[in-house]
Parts: C-alpha cells; structure tokens; sequence
C-alpha cells in the first residue's frame, strides 16, 4: 500500500508516541540524560504527549501511515524558522507558559521519572551554545526535532517522504534547515543525503560522563547541487 504523510491529529497522538519512544529506546542521548533503573515509561509516554500537541499548535508536526491504515510508521517534527530580530510574539509567551505548566503537572502526578535534571541543563546550555555559534541565517532556519521512522517500515522511502515534505518547502523559500543527531554512524551519512553537512560538534559532559551530539545545516537546493541537478 502507498504511504501517505499527513499532519499528526489527536488521534494520531498514541501512535506516534510509540514510535518515538520504540526508536529512542537505545538511543545515546536517552541513555545519558535518563537513569534506566529509575525509567518510568509512563512519565516518558506523558510527556511526549504534551510535546506532540505543542509542535501540532506551534511546529510542523507530520506522521507516516499507509493508506487505508491508521498504524503510525514514521514521525517527523519541524520547529519553524524564527527570525533574530523578531521579539516573541504574545502567541510564543502564552505556548511557553502553556507548555511550562502542563510539564510541572505532569511532574507532580509522575515525578521525574528517571530524568537527570542535571545532565539536561547540560545539554541545554550545550545545544544553546551550539546554535549561537551555527545560526548565522538571520532569517532563522527550519529545525528538524524528531525524525524516526520505525524499524519494520524502514527501506521504504518513508524517511525520504517526511523529510522532503519540509526540505522542498524550504527550498522554495531558500531556507536553510536545520538538526542535531545523537549518533555520527549511520545518521550523519544517511543525513547527508539529503544535503545536510556537519556544522559542530556539541559535547555534552556530566564530571566526565559525557555525549557528543552533531549538528548539521542543509543549505537551499543542497540535495539537488550534491547530484549534480
């Protein structure tokens, strides 16, 4: 059957959860940042929940299914360009608050549920750091959050599909994209097939327990220069 990619719906929510969480399960930066022993699956389903809805509000949230089917088989989430000179709108104060009070509900009911607060302000101040110094683009880039396609459904082109459904907008506007991987092999070559090119490297390290975790941009019409079209 084809496979469709459509804008993630409510329903469409446990669906795309499972996904995420089957195809970050091993996945390095989920290994430092939560404490296995402590993991509770549940919290973690929770909060990707409340994430799914803010990028279906806010980013541009799309899922891969089969036609006629309404199984879950990849996910993408693009976070959409933000120009450096434009301050927040009173749109982007009131999600961030939305998004802040539905996280400290969800940790009252749950508590942190394996998360190492501490290894995570690590990766934020790294992933900050990281962006200041690649984010040259004034006109802000499309940054690519999540992308997993889930493993039985993999060499289907469905990657190619939720990716191209951005990269050829962002071609259109020649906007430069975005993303940051947890792993160099296989993602960064699998990546840079669609025009993305290493920009630096983020390390992110707790007193010697430490990550590194890859960023890349894609310049306009990069996939189409790097065949040659």
């Amino acid at each position: 059957m084809p496979v469709q990619v459509s804008l993630l719906t409510e329903a469409d929510i446990p669906g795309a959860v499972s996904a995420i969480q089957q195809a970050f399960a091993d996945d390095p930066y989920n290994n430092w940042v939560f404490d296995k022993s402590t993991f509770n699956p549940q919290r973690n389903a929770a909060s990707l929940g409340i994430r799914c809805r803010w990028g279906m509000r806010n980013g541009i949230f799309h899922v891969a299914k089969e036609e006629g089917s309404n199984e879950v088989l990849g996910v993408a989430c693009w976070l959409k360009p933000q120009p450096a000179d434009q301050p927040p709108t009173w749109h982007d104060w009131i999600e961030g608050w939305r998004l802040w009070l539905n996280q400290v509900g969800m940790n009252l009911y749950y508590g942190r549920g394996g998360l190492n607060v501490k290894r995570y302000y690590i990766w934020k101040e790294a992933q900050a750091k990281a962006q200041s110094a690649v984010w040259t683009d004034p006109r802000g880039y499309y940054f690519l959050n999540i992308m997993v396609v889930l493993p039985k459904a993999q060499g289907k082109g469905i990657g190619r599909l939720m990716m191209e459904a951005v990269t050829k907008q962002a071609d259109a506007e020649g906007m430069k994209c975005y993303l940051e991987s947890s792993r160099d092999v296989p993602n960064m070559q699998i990546y840079g097939r669609f025009g993305f090119k290493f920009a630096k490297e983020l390390e992110c390290n707790d007193d010697g327990t430490a990550i590194n975790l890859y960023a890349m941009v894609r310049e306009p019409n990069a996939e189409l220069q790097a065949n040659g079209k």
